[in-house]
C-alpha cells in the first residue's frame, strides 16, 4: 500500500437528474434521498482512497442550504480531507442547476466518516491524504476540530 495519495486520486464526482419520484408534495427534492446520494458517492470516493471496502462510521455534519426541484441537475463532488489509521473523513458538496437557466446553486455540504474493512469487516489501515488545491489544504487543517467535536458528541451518549 502506498504511503499517501493526494486528493485527486480518489476525487468523484456524479451528475444526477431530480426526477418525480425523488421529490415530495413541493417537488422539491427529498432530503433522505440527497443523503442517500451523498452516502453513496462518499463510500466511491474512500473506497478508491482506500482500495478497500468501506463501512459507513458516521454522517457528521449535513447542511442543506437549498432545495433542487424536479428537472434540475444535481452535481455532487467528493474528496477525502483527512485520514486516520483505518478511517477517513469524506467531504460532500452539492450543487444543484436549473438546466433551462443555468442558475448553479450549492444546496448541500457533508462530512462523513468512513472505515476501511478487510473481508471479515475488520479495520484496515489507509494510505494518508494529500491535499492540493487551497479547498483541500483548508479542510484538512480543520479536520483535528471536527474530529474533535465527532469524539465529543460520542461522550453524550
Amino acid at each position: 500500500m502506498n504511503a499517501s495519495r493526494p486528493t485527486s486520486f480518489s476525487r468523484t464526482i456524479q451528475s444526477r437528474l431530480v426526477l418525480p419520484p425523488d421529490t415530495n408534495h413541493l417537488k422539491t427534492i427529498f432530503g433522505g434521498q440527497v443523503l442517500s446520494f451523498i452516502d453513496e458517492i462518499a463510500a466511491i470516493t474512500a473506497m478508491k482512497h482506500a482500495g478497500s471496502v468501506v463501512v459507513t462510521a458516521s454522517i457528521d455534519s449535513v447542511d442543506f442550504l437549498s432545495s433542487a426541484s424536479v428537472g434540475d441537475l444535481l452535481e455532487l463532488e467528493s474528496f477525502i480531507t483527512s485520514t486516520g489509521r483505518t478511517s477517513m473523513e469524506v467531504f460532500v458538496k452539492v450543487h444543484s442547476t436549473n438546466l433551462l437557466t443555468r442558475v448553479k446553486t450549492l444546496t448541500t455540504k457533508s462530512f462523513l466518516t468512513m472505515v476501511a474493512v478487510d473481508d471479515e469487516k475488520k479495520p484496515i489501515p489507509v494510505p494518508k491524504i494529500i491535499p492540493e488545491s487551497d479547498e483541500e489544504k483548508q479542510l484538512c487543517l480543520t479536520a483535528a476540530a471536527r474530529k474533535e467535536n465527532r469524539l465529543n458528541r460520542s461522550l453524550i451518549n
